[in-house]
């Protein structure tokens, strides 16, 4: 029979894109406000894969991902993605957002995305959020899934998600340090 334990903790993963890199940034700056310091904050990166938001958002669109350093609980998935888009919703103008901000929980086994769209692959949390596994790890660096979108599966992008991981690793042994201490 298993044992029923709570998981090791991870970190809140952020992909937010739009129109310029201000407001990147300016949506950054409200994640980091809401859920404290960014550990890992990738390059401004273009996001041309897809003309599916050029209504919206106008193109072309620039992206960034970053890695919130708290450590958090598993469960926060759910609240994280509710939250952020509330956020969107702040910063939207005359009824249409300025950024998207897509939520993630990095674990040392794998990234999960927070989305609000169905899919096979994905499995429903409640209130509307569905968990999409995006990457995982193995054989020393994470790998795409059939399903991971392409800009994740990138190798500048697999190079950046190892490096957060790392990351990810010493917070958690630094943390079983002090809990050891107390």
């Amino acid at each position: 029979m298993s044992q029923l334990r709570e998981p090791e903790k991870g970190r809140l993963v952020f992909s937010v894109f739009a129109a310029d890199g201000a407001l990147v940034d300016a949506a950054l700056d409200r994640v980091a406000s809401r859920w404290g310091p960014l550990d890992e904050v990738g390059p401004l990166i273009p996001f041309p894969r897809t003309r599916y938001y050029e209504k919206e958002f106008g193109h072309p669109l620039v992206r960034r991902f970053a890695v919130a350093a708290p450590l958090v609980g598993q469960e926060m998935l759910v609240e994280v993605k509710v939250r952020c888009v509330s956020l969107e919703e702040e910063m939207s103008e005359d009824g249409r957002r300025k950024a998207n901000i897509d939520p993630g929980l990095l674990t040392l086994e794998r990234l999960v995305l927070a989305t609000g769209k169905n899919y096979v692959h994905r499995i429903y949390l409640g209130r509307g959020v569905f968990a999409d596994l995006t990457l995982v790890y193995g054989k020393g660096g994470f790998r795409p899934l059939e399903w991971t979108y392409p800009d994740y599966a990138a190798p500048t992008s697999l190079a950046w998600w190892n490096r957060a991981r790392e990351g990810l690793r010493s917070a958690l042994r630094e943390s079983r340090r002090e809990g050891k201490e107390e």
